[in-house]
């Protein structure tokens, strides 16, 4: 079994508000994992539905105690791109031995173009495979939780070295 936690992110947005905020209304995981005819046995469970940019220690703290108190040994975490290393290192200093891997997307689910469902399978597949750490999943690449950053010109993720 998986535990996939929700946490909001660009991959969840229903629609954006007139003050260019992000509105959740529900998870569109459920969605993505039916529409990708998903045959691994995945839990969801929603922690919060928030833009990562308005992500507090408090809600880090969640994310970790959720990860440490899940009886899962393979754990995604949707998560906005913004601030989505910082949640891996969090998750990492914490020293969870259980494969976590967090995923997003730069566009959201709703959008013709988006890049969430490839995404979603390929932070699928990662946790299935990859020994326990914390990673984060883009793009068809993954890396440790000590090793990662957002590039905000080009809007990948990247090696910090």
């Amino acid at each position: 079994m998986i535990r996939l936690f929700a946490t909001g992110g660009t991959i969840d947005v229903d629609h954006i508000a007139p003050d260019n905020s992000y509105c959740f209304e529900r998870s569109f995981l459920p969605t993505m994992l039916e529409q990708s005819r998903c045959r691994a046995a995945v839990e969801l469970q929603i922690l919060f539905l928030k833009d990562s940019l308005n992500l507090t220690d408090a809600d880090r703290e969640a994310i970790v105690g959720a990860c440490q108190d899940c009886e899962e040994e393979r754990i995604l975490v949707s998560h906005g791109t913004d601030s989505m290393a910082e949640t891996a290192r969090t998750l990492g200093a914490a020293g969870i031995s259980k494969t976590i891997v967090l995923f997003g997307a730069a566009v959201p689910f709703i959008k013709p173009a988006s890049d969430a469902g490839f995404n979603l399978g390929f932070a699928l597949a990662a946790v299935q495979y990859l020994p326990a750490g914390v990673y984060v999943a883009m793009n068809g690449r993954f890396f440790p939780w000590n090793n990662v950053r957002k590039n905000r010109e080009t809007g990948f993720f990247e090696k910090l070295q």
